[in-house]
């Protein structure tokens, strides 16, 4: 692939990689935005090639000749480059247009899906409040006869105002590199949810079966304990269901694609499919290599979908149960509807086996995630700590683009 000789000067602008819609990496995505032709006054096209050249220095810069690259103008907010031969992946290149500028001047050119303009215009607003400009990457292929296909947006570069600090080691093409996964909302979500579920067990546990304090022994008079665990286990209840909500409402809302709902509904594909008994066949050590996902593979997937429903079902019987003392509201007489239906026995052993089997989940999930970290080395378990995965460099996983 041709490539510029010479280092484009320095700038007062940095750009950064924003976020890759397709299966392009997000150092694919930038060096993509690099296509100007050389010796270019734009400080911006100076900017990514900085950043291109320090932070992926195995990314060459592409080559654009003069002819080959029509500028932005006020009418029309987005410039046209080709690129020949742009490795497209591994072992394979192509002739591609690149089409880079305003977010909303490409997203009227290109075609993309409901869920993918929403995710692109949350990151690009999340991008905006931190002082960013978002910049639009698109790319059509050129087919025989220099006919240019349908343009489909790539992701988003983001470029700053400051001052690119200079004398950067040169680091070299790293073999693994850190990927971000879990956003520090859902982080927060996972270990308040820890915290809520082992005090709504602890709590209900005792309510159940008092199992320690002066009736435990002696018959005497509780005075209030009873009544403490109770309001810890309400309060505890409150908690889980406000962190219930704000996951549904992120699971529609949130820029990042793998909080979205459609990432843990089970089954999406045909691959995914396919893909259940590879995995299951991993986890029972029959095979030694499962497909890669970087967010839930498809076992995942079942298993939180299951999670959820379990989750749902265990809010409704608490309802039910605490609406009981309640029967002259009928609000919390609706909720005490299924206790009429089945009866108080049956919603309260419901109930109590519903823990026992969120149980059985929690120390199945520590199982898997540590078997997880010691046979893949990725840093799952410190993930939920840190938000990041370690993956090599040229890793394709199935729902994400290429890493690196």
């Amino acid at each position: 692939m041709s490539v510029a000789t010479a280092a484009r000067p320095a700038s007062n602008y940095i750009a950064r990689a924003g976020f890759s819609v397709g299966k392009l990496s997000q150092g694919r995505v930038l060096a993509l935005a690099a296509a100007a032709p050389e010796g270019s006054d734009d400080p911006v096209d100076h900017a990514i090639a900085e950043t291109l050249r320090v932070d992926r220095p195995d990314l060459p810069l592409p080559y654009v000749e003069e002819g080959d690259f029509d500028p932005a103008t006020a009418q029309r907010r987005y410039s046209l480059a080709m690129v020949r031969d742009f490795p497209i992946k591994e072992g394979t290149t192509a002739d591609v247009v690149v089409m880079r500028g305003d977010l909303e001047a490409v997203l009227k050119q290109v075609k993309i899906t409901r869920k993918d303009r929403s995710l692109v215009h949350r990151n690009a607003d999340w991008a905006s409040m931190r002082g960013w400009r978002p910049l639009a990457v698109a790319t059509a292929l050129v087919t025989d006869g220099d006919t240019v296909g349908e343009f489909r947006l790539q992701g988003l570069v983001n470029i700053g105002r400051e001052k690119i600090s200079r004398g950067l080691p040169d680091p070299g093409p790293a073999d693994w590199t850190e990927v971000p996964v879990w956003s520090l909302s859902l982080r927060l979500q996972h270990w308040t949810n820890v915290a809520t579920i082992f005090t709504l067990s602890l709590t209900g546990y005792f309510i159940m079966h008092p199992f320690f304090g002066p009736e435990a022994y002696a018959g005497e008079g509780t005075g209030y304990l009873m009544g403490w665990f109770r309001l810890v286990h309400f309060i505890a209840a409150a908690v889980w269901v406000v962190l219930g909500m704000t996951r549904v409402v992120s699971a529609f809302v949130a820029r990042d694609p793998h909080l979205r709902w459609t990432e843990w509904w089970p089954l999406k594909r045909k691959q995914d499919v396919r893909n259940l008994g590879q995995v299951v066949q991993h986890y029972a050590l029959i095979k030694e290599d499962a497909p890669v996902y970087l967010a839930h593979n498809p076992l995942q997937q079942l298993t939180y979908a299951a999670l959820y429903c379990a989750c749902g079902l265990q809010m409704i019987t608490g309802f039910a149960l605490f609406g009981l003392y309640h029967q002259n509201n009928w609000i919390w007489a609706l909720a005490a509807t299924p206790c009429h239906w089945f009866g108080i026995p049956t919603v309260r052993m419901f109930h109590t086996g519903m823990m026992f089997a969120l149980w059985m989940f929690v120390v199945m999930h520590i199982y898997l995630a540590v078997r997880a970290d010691s046979l893949d080395r990725h840093g799952g378990i410190s993930s939920m700590i840190n938000g990041g995965v370690w993956l090599r460099r040229g890793t394709n996983p199935v729902d994400a683009p290429e890493v690196g």
